[in-house]
């Protein structure tokens, strides 16, 4: 049989030589590259170590803090007069210009007088009558009593004779009456003002028949000054101020003197201030909101019935009250919290507090801080618990609200209740 061709198997032999200057192209490659890249992390690892964050920090302090608060309020006539007619007759003239300040006394509507004046005639002829009656009874009983005495006529003659005159004395009081009465209502054609104030349009026109009735009503006359602030609290803000002032956290002014400024829709602050003079003793059925009406001077009339205003309530203080920077607050998943300094005054750590009103740019802490704390203001952004911090400087005192006086000008019935 005819053999296979035999396979020819190559072995290719590497000499000692080159097996080495592999292995030194490895070790250039690939391990050389790993070990600079762990010698730059070594030498990283033993650089200089990070700064501690800067801060300022506050000492807290305890302070009687003055405090205000701002409601919603508007404004009302002290004293607001409707105009009407008090007798039956024709309107003649008007007498003033419609939305002008009108004076105490001043005319503003004429009625057609010739009617009561003639009444008036009528009344004055029976008063004539009357007394002329009455004259002659008296001297009837003149002549009546010397004849009784002289028993010329009757008893009963003397009865009647006094009896005539007592009829005729009475008669003439009716007719007085009578006349005062036409006097009164001839009067009353002129209608005045019975006070200083700001008048309202006219509802009649000239030549409109008056009714003296509730039907008849001319106009409004609004006294401005003083002038009247109302506003309201809520049931949930009474209980509340009630509950501070029970745990000492709110103090009332002595004698309850409320201060009240009034701030206008422009922003810009009513230069006089007042004072509450009325608050109501039972509660709104239909808004459970409590009346509070304050009363402030307006002699130039700057302030008109009507306005929506914001009142701002001076007198209450806060004892004691702890005030941070807003800034110094932050938020967290407990609530609020401002970084504390350990006593070593480098560490911080987190102290969770309970916050109250804002004062400015202040808030006040119910709870959760001491006189004598100190509480990071800036840099607070930076500051992580237990790491240590640096202290650059102290932050500002806060500057507290200077007291309110009670009031500034006022007129000299302000204080008392209106009527």
């Amino acid at each position: 049989m005819p053999t296979s061709p035999s396979r020819i198997v190559t072995v290719t032999t590497v000499a000692p030589s080159s097996l080495a200057r592999w292995r030194r192209v490895f070790v250039w490659a690939v391990l050389m590259p790993l070990a600079l890249a762990v010698t730059a992390c070594k030498k990283q690892a033993g650089g200089p170590a990070p700064q501690a964050p800067e801060v300022t920090v506050m000492t807290v302090e305890g302070h009687t803090t003055p405090v205000t608060f701002e409601f919603v309020a508007q404004t009302q006539s002290s004293r607001e007069v409707e105009i009407r007619a008090r007798v039956e007759g024709f309107l003649d003239k008007r007498l003033y210009t419609e939305g002008t300040l009108v004076k105490e006394g001043q005319t503003m509507f004429q009625m057609d007088r010739k009617p009561f004046e003639a009444s008036l005639q009528t009344a004055q002829g029976q008063l004539a009558q009357q007394q002329a009656r009455l004259t002659v009874t008296k001297a009837n009983l003149a002549r009546v009593r010397p004849l009784e005495a002289a028993n010329a006529v009757s008893k009963k003659d003397l009865d009647d004779a006094i009896g005539n005159e007592k009829q005729a004395e009475a008669a003439v009081i009716s007719a007085q009456g009578e006349v005062t009465n036409a006097k009164l209502n001839l009067s009353y054609t002129t209608i005045k003002s019975p006070l200083t104030g700001l008048s309202s349009y006219a509802r009649m026109q000239e030549g409109s028949y008056l009714s003296a009735g509730n039907s008849s009503l001319l106009t409004y006359v609004s006294q401005l000054d003083p002038i009247w602030v109302n506003f309201s609290l809520s049931e949930n803000e009474m209980l509340s101020y009630r509950d501070q002032t029970a745990k000492g956290l709110l103090k009332q002014p002595e004698d309850r003197r409320y201060v009240v400024e009034v701030v206008l829709a422009d922003g810009t602050v009513y230069p006089y201030r007042g004072a509450v003079d009325f608050m109501d003793p039972s509660y709104n059925k239909d808004t459970g909101t409590f009346l509070v009406r304050a009363v402030l001077p307006n002699k130039e009339g700057s302030l008109r019935p009507g306005q929506f205003v914001r009142a701002r309530v001076h007198g209450l203080s806060r004892p004691n009250a702890i005030l941070v920077p807003q800034r110094a607050v932050l938020q967290g998943a407990k609530g609020h919290f401002v970084w504390l300094l350990d006593k070593d005054g480098k560490t911080p750590h987190e102290q969770v507090v309970e916050v109250g009103d804002w004062l400015g740019d202040n808030w006040f802490i119910s709870q959760g801080l001491q006189p004598g704390d100190r509480v990071i203001v800036d840099g607070s952004v930076r500051v992580a618990n237990g790491v240590p911090v640096k202290v650059t400087g102290d932050a500002p005192p806060i500057a507290m609200p200077a007291s309110e006086p009670i009031i500034t000008q006022k007129p000299a019935d302000a204080t008392a209740p209106a009527k």
